[in-house]
């Protein structure tokens, strides 16, 4: 799920991206999606080279809301799209938790 702020910057975007297959398609081969190397390039011009990855935001956001300490952490996993490490559990919980993401990531934007 998707806050309200980043539906507002997605429909921002859609004029600029047309309408497409992919939000942020590739540049050299139809239907295919941006590199990672797309994504870290952009991070090295802003001056992070060697001190952030596009990865890097994906724990960013998952020691900080780990640490808020309210929110679920299979919760925070399901969003990250983590599998459970606990074969077992993940042969029978199959919860998608979609209502609790939605409110985190809201919580997030806020």
């Amino acid at each position: 799920p998707l806050s309200r702020q980043a539906l507002a910057a997605l429909a921002e975007l859609q004029p600029l991206t047309g309408h497409g297959e992919h939000l942020f398609p590739g540049r050299n081969r139809q239907g295919t999606i941006m590199s990672e190397n797309t994504v870290l390039k952009v991070i090295e011009r802003l001056g992070y080279k060697g001190r952030m990855t596009g990865h890097g935001f994906r724990s960013i956001a998952s020691t900080y809301l780990n640490g808020v300490g309210t929110i679920r952490p299979d919760v925070i996993e399901a969003q990250l799209a983590h599998a459970d490490g606990n074969a077992t559990r993940a042969a029978y919980n199959r919860a998608a938790y979609m209502d609790y993401r939605k409110a985190m990531m809201q919580f997030w934007a806020d």
